[in-house]
């Protein structure tokens, strides 16, 4: 089928297939609004008791379609761009609101909006080939879908800050460990998540992290991130007396934009005293502004469009001027 998402019900359990494998299932408009009526649909059907999504090819999502989104900005029309991610946030809103048990099995890339469709719900499955992100320091955005509130909110302050803004590669244990995934199973089993309960069918499953390597580094993790300004981040880091863990972070942010990682932490502090829902607004207003600065469109092309990983960042404004968006 060609259409992006399928849509099916199955026994009692309503099922959302991400068909888009050649883009890694990224969402665009058209994927998002698919999703997001099925929801409203079954809301208040009474045959359909769960709701499952999945990706039955090339993992689960890797993101948004901010190629697209970089293709209006610079065609002059940001507010296309700007009407693109106010639907998925409302998406996202609305799966973290959803009334009924709402399960994503994941199996493969889990990065930024594939997050943000999986994250919310009641029952987050990986299984041992998953891993995840938020990569959007280096394409000069911000952490958005709702997880500069959820990461905080589900792993703690601090690493929640170090998750969105290094863009750590979380592996299936580092994501139990931190509570991103509440069950790892060994395959995909859909057909016996659509014959019965989620809990039923998961009571098996393993819900305890082994040897998670983000546990290693926890104590480096709180001494570093628990600030709320990339600047007093930035100081602790370089005063830091494990020089394993500072090269690790170095690394990791080797390729971020500097507006981007003021402009998050100055996020982060903010929506760690909101609840998802203002956290997306805010969201909304700090993306408008900084999907039309130079940043974006250049760490787009670098990462997305050429490839190439050679972005070149301008300097951040400071911290003041972005935290305005923020309420």
């Amino acid at each position: 089928m060609d259409t992006p998402v399928i849509t099916s019900i199955s026994n009692a359990t309503g099922v959302i297939a991400l068909n888009r494998p050649r883009a890694l299932n990224s969402l665009n408009p058209e994927m998002v609004e698919i999703i997001a009526e099925a929801l409203e649909s079954w809301r208040d059907d009474d045959t359909v008791e769960q709701v499952l999504i999945h990706a039955p090819e090339r993992g689960f999502c890797a993101g948004g379609d901010v190629r697209a989104a970089r293709e209006a900005v610079l065609e002059g029309k940001s507010d296309e761009a700007d009407q693109f991610f106010a639907g998925e946030y409302r998406l996202n809103n609305l799966l973290a609101e959803y009334p009924k048990p709402f399960a994503a099995l994941a199996d493969g890339v889990i990065m930024g909006g594939g997050q943000g469709i999986s994250m919310h719900g009641s029952h987050r499955i990986v299984t041992e080939n998953a891993f995840a992100s938020m990569p959007e320091m280096a394409i000069g955005y911000i952490t958005d879908v709702g997880m500069s509130y959820a990461l905080q909110a589900i792993t703690g302050k601090a690493t929640g800050r170090f998750l969105a803004l290094t863009g750590y590669r979380l592996k299936a244990e580092d994501m139990l460990h931190t509570g991103l995934a509440t069950h790892v199973v060994d395959s995909p089993d859909i057909e016996a998540l659509t014959r019965q309960s989620f809990d039923d069918v998961l009571a098996d499953a393993r819900t305890t992290a082994i040897d998670p390597p983000i546990a290693r580094v926890a104590e480096d993790i709180e001494a570093v991130f628990r600030y709320g300004s990339w600047e007093e981040i930035d100081k602790a880091l370089r005063s830091h007396d494990n020089q394993e863990f500072v090269e690790l972070v170095d690394e990791l942010i080797a390729g971020a934009s500097k507006a981007s990682l003021v402009a998050t932490a100055e996020l982060l502090a903010v929506n760690a005293e909101r609840n998802l829902s203002e956290a997306l607004d805010n969201e909304l207003r700090l993306g408008s502004f900084m999907i039309r600065q130079p940043d974006f469109a250049e760490g787009v092309r670098a990462v997305l469009v050429d490839k190439t990983k050679d972005a070149s960042f301008g300097d951040p404004l400071p911290a003041s001027e972005y935290r305005q968006y923020l309420r």
